[in-house]
């Protein structure tokens, strides 16, 4: 299987065809790209060229859905089952994944499958998050800094 270490890359792909970095505040060059081709290199994606209309273009359909599946998985688990109402006490990596997920609008994706009820839950918790102001929660002791400024580049 592959590691967990590259589930954000993954996120993306799998949840929708909406991510923009340019959304994400970030101005990196290529950055879609990179990934693709890193997730091509590991046999995650292929690469394929579609016809549209009047040019061709590069796509990366996904090769193995079970993977895509786990990462679903993932993100409801974060904010359904393993939610302990303290951002601090949550798994960074998990954390991270829903801030990023929420700034490429795929967390919809996520949660579309989930019973009414679960949804419901699902986006309460995840608002809840977004509410919080990172320049508050980054001088909270035992806190990671570095992580609730990324989280304020975000959510600005």
């Amino acid at each position: 299987t592959l590691p967990d270490s590259c589930l954000f890359s993954w996120f993306f792909f799998f949840l929708g065809e909406t991510w923009n970095p340019l959304k994400l505040h970030y101005q990196l060059r290529n950055v879609r790209e990179r990934l693709a081709k890193n997730l091509v290199e590991k046999g995650v994606l292929t690469t394929e060229k579609q016809n549209f209309l009047l040019f061709d273009m590069t796509t990366h359909p996904l090769t193995n859905n079970n993977i895509k599946q786990r990462l679903i998985k993932k993100v409801q688990e974060a904010v359904l089952d393993k939610w302990v109402n303290d951002p601090h006490r949550m798994e960074k990596r998990l954390l991270a994944l829903v801030y990023l997920a929420h700034a490429s609008d795929v967390l919809e994706n996520a949660f579309a499958p989930l019973l009414d009820e679960q949804y419901d839950l699902a986006t309460k918790r995840v608002r809840q998050l977004l509410d919080l102001d990172p320049e508050v929660e980054c001088m909270k002791t035992n806190t990671n800094e570095v992580l609730w400024a990324v989280v304020a580049a975000f959510t600005k």
